[in-house]
């Protein structure tokens, strides 16, 4: 009976020393609340530990290669095929790095090629849509094109239907066509490559084999996670490049081009639709904003996105790490000299004047528009980075600000210099 009174004691003790140590951080965490809440802010994303030991679990143990666990891949890169994935999101300037890599006459340029499965397949699963995205890719950098027949339809699959064929080098060129010279530098002219005669598939693969390195540029594999099993595939050994942008920009860009991503973004949102947050996200209260507040509510998961990438990376191997690169669009439009040549160093390209030339002179345009923001054309680099700042409102810059805050943190954008109490 002694004995049981003791225990009792000791529990009621344990249990009000956890409640004192507590108490503190909740206190503190209620101040933090009251704050935001009282600026009508949502609240800054938290910095999880746990998460970032969990992530590294991911690479320890999370995926297996033909049943066994992946080491590092046995390849040399200066003789193998280099196998690069170009991961952005809607809005962030990767059309233009693209170009970049579509301009390179040693490179296999696909551009959104996931499209197809997005048209397909949407509104699906979207865990079931990334798996199909990863099962593409897995399928296309071994230049294995039949994959597109899945997602195609009653379509008859030709060079005259995927991969932005309009604007391809590869397509455009000798020998699948003699509209373009490929080692010509310069935008393709997409009434020209509109009247190349259409090439099956198989002829379009066996120009793939031919080229050492082959890159896809996408903006529907929502986080890297996705890519884990084929950059553990020594067969594709795939390295990252991914592209950032300051996301009060991406947010002003995404409110220009609302009606066209409004697809987009519910299925962005429809990744997180598990939690009460998110689903809340999903109804939106004004039906005349309703394009408005998709696009709004998924800027907000982009930047958990991009945060849950820099842990995927920052806990993966040595390796990983070499195999990715992370690269801001201010950085890449304001110095295109100097980030054009890392992006090559890293491919295993090498750069001559007339693409530094090209890349310069794209940068260096007259005046910014968004009237056509999906047109890959030369602009005021300076104009399209600052544009946000006359063009959202206070109240908008606070909200991106607030929920992207640790991201901007990383990636070194300083927050707004006005006075967002007044």
């Amino acid at each position: 009976m002694k004995r049981r009174l003791n225990k009792k004691y000791l529990v009621l003790i344990l249990a009000y020393s956890g409640l004192l140590l507590l108490i503190p951080y909740v206190l503190d965490y209620r101040d933090k609340s009251v704050q935001h809440a009282k600026h009508g802010l949502p609240q800054q994303q938290p910095r999880c530990p746990d998460l970032d030991n969990t992530v590294a679990l991911l690479w320890d143990n999370g995926y297996k290669v033909n049943g066994s666990d992946a080491t590092e891949p046995a390849t040399n890169r200066s003789q193998a095929r280099i196998h690069i994935y170009l991961h952005a999101t809607w809005r962030t300037g990767s059309s233009f790095l693209g170009e970049l890599f579509n301009q390179h006459p040693d490179v296999f340029y696909l551009y959104e090629p996931m499209w197809h499965i997005w048209q397909a397949l949407y509104p699906g699963d979207a865990g079931s849509l990334q798996g199909a995205v990863r099962d593409m890719m897995n399928a296309l950098f071994r230049c294995d094109f039949s994959v597109l027949k899945l997602y195609a339809g009653s379509q008859n699959i030709t060079t005259s239907f995927i991969f932005g064929w309009k604007m391809n080098k590869v397509i455009c060129s000798e020998p699948l066509c003699d509209a373009h010279k490929r080692h010509e530098i310069g935008l393709v002219k997409e009434d020209q490559c509109a009247k190349c005669q259409r090439r099956d598939i198989r002829e379009l693969e066996r120009e793939c084999k031919k080229y050492p390195v082959m890159v896809i540029k996408g903006v529907r594999v929502l986080d890297l996670s996705t890519l884990v099993p084929l950059m553990k595939d020594p067969a594709i050994n795939l390295q990252i490049i991914q592209l950032f942008r300051d996301p009060r920009a991406v947010h002003n860009s995404r409110l220009k081009s609302k009606q066209a991503l409004v697809k987009e973004s519910i299925q962005v949102l429809r990744s997180k639709k598990q939690t009460d947050k998110y689903k809340r996200l999903l109804v939106p209260s004004n039906r005349v904003n309703r394009a408005e507040s998709y696009v709004s509510s998924a800027m907000e998961l982009i930047c958990d996105n991009w945060l849950s990438d820099m842990m995927l990376v920052v806990n993966a191997p040595p390796w990983v790490r070499r195999n990715y690169l992370r690269i801001r669009y201010e950085d890449l439009v304001l110095h295109p000299m100097e980030e054009l040549q890392r992006l090559y160093r890293f491919s295993n390209l090498s750069t001559f004047p007339a693409l530094e030339k090209f890349a310069l002179n794209m940068t260096h345009g007259h005046g910014y528009s968004s009237d056509k923001p999906f047109l890959i054309s030369s602009r005021d680099a300076k104009e399209a980075i600052f544009a946000w700042r006359e063009r959202l409102n206070v109240e908008q810059i606070n909200q991106v600000e607030a929920y992207c805050s640790e991201v901007m943190r990383h990636l070194g954008y300083q927050k707004n210099s006005l006075d967002k109490a007044t």
